[in-house]
């Protein structure tokens, strides 16, 4: 499976969920952790290398620019912006894998379908609390 974008991780995370991201998001905060907010976390991160990769992308192109003279001081920007960049797709990547690889291995669980009789469905009743066995003897 190819690498998926945060705009495709995201839009697989409100399908699964049937909600917007930012009501996810919302819902998450009041929530003990668990799959959505580590979803939403993958989420955030990978969208955070993808926009450090633009911007890193973005500044080497303005430090190699044909018309620009590279000089001793300009190079360890140069190689600065390099390492940046390249520490961003590296992040970006291994976002993307892994929740690619999370949101694959989870599905919608089926809504449970009535008994198919003529009457209407009838609740199921909890069984009534068994008592707990006490070791000591009774008189």
């Amino acid at each position: 499976m190819p690498d998926l974008t945060s705009t495709e991780i995201a839009g697989r995370i409100e399908d699964l969920y049937g909600a917007p991201l930012g009501d996810l998001a919302s819902h998450a905060q009041d929530q003990p952790p668990g799959m959505l907010s580590a979803l939403l976390g993958m989420h955030d991160d990978l969208a955070l290398a993808e926009r450090s990769i633009a911007f890193h992308r973005d500044r080497l192109a303005q430090l190699v620019h044909p018309e620009r003279q590279i000089g001793g001081h300009e190079v360890s920007h140069l190689l600065d912006c390099s390492r940046r960049l390249a520490e961003a797709v590296a992040v970006r990547d291994v976002q993307a894998k892994s929740a690619s690889a999370v949101l694959q291995s989870l599905g919608h669980v089926p809504a449970p379908q009535p008994p198919s009789g003529s009457g209407p469905a009838v609740p199921a009743v909890p069984a009534p609390p068994v008592p707990a066995a006490s070791a000591a003897r009774s008189r």
